[in-house]
């Protein structure tokens, strides 16, 4: 997969390589092109296979796990225009939860498990996945308008 690749172009995958560069505090991947800032995310079958079954997610994949959920909040902000904060709670073990939270209102509430292992199949599976939670999202904050504005 190229930066040719149509997927590139959109709000998300965008997104996603600017909450990337954003969580590189100390300039390492300047310079570095998105799908090399993405690539970490992408796990094939056999690149999942070995990673263990148990172990403590690192602090790359804990921001990895962030930079998602940054990059569906910024997307729920430039859908509806109200401010959302994506709030990252995980136990050492990896466990834990996202939440999304507009005004007032949850938003999005997804559980966590197995952090160290947070990944997807293919590019097209992670916006897939992305385009899913937004969409519960923005129905919810469609259902409570009035919640999500306070």
């Amino acid at each position: 997969m190229t930066a040719a690749d149509p997927i590139y172009q959109t709000d998300f995958v965008k997104e996603m390589i600017r909450q990337l560069r954003a969580l590189d505090s100390y300039g390492t991947y300047d310079g570095q092109p998105g799908e090399k800032l993405i690539e970490p995310l992408l796990l094939t079958p056999e690149r999942k296979a070995q990673i263990p079954l148990v172990g403590d997610p690192d602090e790359e994949t804990v921001a990895r796990v962030k930079a998602f959920y940054n990059a569906i909040a910024t997307l729920i902000e430039k859908e509806c225009g109200l401010m959302a904060v994506p709030i990252i709670n995980l136990t050492h073990e990896g466990f834990g939860r996202a939440l999304i939270i507009v005004g007032k209102l949850v938003a999005l509430d997804k559980t966590l498990r197995d952090v160290h292992r947070f990944g997807f199949e293919s590019l097209s599976k992670m916006k897939t996945e992305a385009d899913k939670l937004l969409a519960v999202a923005l129905e919810r904050i469609g259902a409570y308008p009035e919640v999500a504005g306070l």
